[in-house]
């Protein structure tokens, strides 16, 4: 399928500046971004747009109205996306989404999971958010546009023993179990994975430091980001913080001079999975912030320091979209004071500032300008939330070759692949969240079991 033949997406940029040379005839327009927010649009609303390049506004008004209209920007997207391949899938056929029936939806499950022409399957569990997302979008719909919902589903209050071939009084099936009919049998089957210290490091050293099984450093290794990399998975294996929250953190938000052996810190409201409407705080371990994040952040010899310096030199800041500089910060309030267009210096608090805003935070050094992200890229711009699944993926690929290449027999194309899926070595940004919480419920368990064992089971029917 030709790109052009797919219903593409966008999303509204509230952040980056709007350009100032806007056609003479496009004035009557004004302010794009403050006739975006009267539409109810805010930064990432999605705008689908079909193969012919129109948008229909009743598809866009569905991320700007409703229960979507306050959901997070991640949600969004992934509903976004799951829209623009359906709509895509109806675009194939000559049919339009409000016309679309349940046999639709069955046939566009079949060429998602298992139709063997579809080079871009997806799993059960991807087809589980996709089901979601069409499911929210015909509920919203249907009452405004007097449309159906073709998504079967189950309700709520039908019985679980109930046996499958059964219909409820709208016609829509019941499952055996009260199990939605259209959600894939294996969208249950959601293993949470962890790692133990060990094996945490053992991925790690040979991910992203270039050593081997045998414990000794690959010849020929060049870890231009070694540092950084190995100081974000220590944070998120240590923190227990989500991908977003930990890509996420400013240099002023990280407690270096802190006392203690876990330090404590805040993390900004905005940046926390839902935004809710307050910040949390959170323990960094001293380990992990003086001995890998120090290292990253070292003035003399960490590899951030050194991409300043070049983007610096190549005059790379200078000219940043959107780009806001911060005159100071205060600890006690957490606010950063950011200048306005007046020249004034205008407070604002950290709770408030998301991920993509944090993304064009500068301040002005002696050397030129500096960003306030923790994390930065081989070009010295702040390293977007996505680019660390890249960086899984990579070290996962790199264990799996060095795996591969463990065997002592020559193998063919299609063996190597089989024993590189087969690498028991390997890890996912989650998993690292999922490894935090199992230590430190085993900790608290150590700790509490002696109590327990002075509690009588008379205390225990008591209580």
């Amino acid at each position: 399928m030709r790109a052009i033949d797919r219903w593409t997406v966008d999303f509204y940029n509230m952040v980056e500046a709007v350009p100032l040379d806007i056609p003479e005839e496009l004035s009557w327009i004004g302010d794009l971004h403050e006739r975006a927010a009267r539409n109810g649009a805010r930064h990432g609303t999605p705008i689908l747009n079909s193969p012919t390049g129109h948008a229909d506004p009743r598809i866009n008004l569905f991320f700007r109205t409703g229960s979507m209209a306050g959901a997070s920007v991640k949600t969004m997207r992934r509903y976004a996306y799951s829209l623009a391949v359906w709509l895509t899938f109806l675009h194939v056929f000559g049919r339009r989404w409000d016309e679309a029936t349940p046999g639709d939806i069955e046939s566009y499950k079949d060429w998602r999971i298992t139709d063997v022409r579809n080079d871009e399957r997806v799993k059960g569990t991807s087809f589980d958010t996709d089901r979601a997302a069409l499911n929210c979008f015909y509920t919203w719909a249907g009452p405004r546009y007097l449309t159906i919902n073709p998504v079967p589903s189950v309700p709520r209050q039908a019985p679980a023993e109930r046996p499958s071939g059964l219909v409820d009084r709208n016609g829509k099936p019941l499952a055996r179990n009260g199990r939605d009919p259209l959600r894939p049998a294996a969208s249950r089957r959601r293993q949470v994975k962890w790692l133990l210290r060990s094996g945490f490091e053992q991925w790690r050293n040979i991910g992203l430091r270039g050593y081997g099984f045998d414990g000794l450093r690959r010849r020929g290794w060049r870890g231009y980001n070694e540092d950084r990399d190995v100081a974000f998975v220590d944070g998120l294996y240590g923190t227990g913080l989500r991908l977003q929250e930990w890509a996420s953190i400013l240099d002023v938000e990280l407690p270096f001079g802190a006392r203690g052996r876990y330090l404590r810190t805040w993390l900004a409201a905005a940046c926390i999975k839902g935004s809710p409407d307050e910040g949390r705080y959170y323990r960094i371990p001293r380990r992990v912030l003086m001995d890998s994040a120090a290292s990253y952040m070292d003035e003399g010899e960490g590899s951030r320091a050194e991409v300043i310096r070049r983007a610096q030199r190549a005059g790379r800041y200078d000219g940043s979209p959107g780009l806001r500089i911060v005159t100071g910060y205060s600890g006690r309030t957490r606010e950063l004071h950011i200048e306005s267009a007046s020249g004034s210096s205008v407070p604002i608090s950290l709770d408030v500032l998301g991920p993509d805003e944090r993304l064009r935070l500068f301040r002005m050094t002696p050397n030129g300008l500096e960003p306030l992200s923790v994390w930065l890229s081989h070009d010295g711009l702040p390293k977007k939330v996505g680019g660390w699944e890249d960086t899984f993926r990579d070290a996962n690929e790199r264990i799996a070759d060095l795996w591969a290449d463990l065997s002592t027999e020559e193998l063919t194309l299609e063996e190597r692949e089989r024993r590189r899926s087969q690498c028991p070595v390997w890890a996912r940004a989650h998993m690292l969240r999922h490894s935090f919480a199992l230590r430190w419920y085993l900790v608290l368990s150590l700790l509490w079991q002696p109590h327990l064992g002075r509690v009588s089971e008379v205390d225990l029917e008591v209580g």
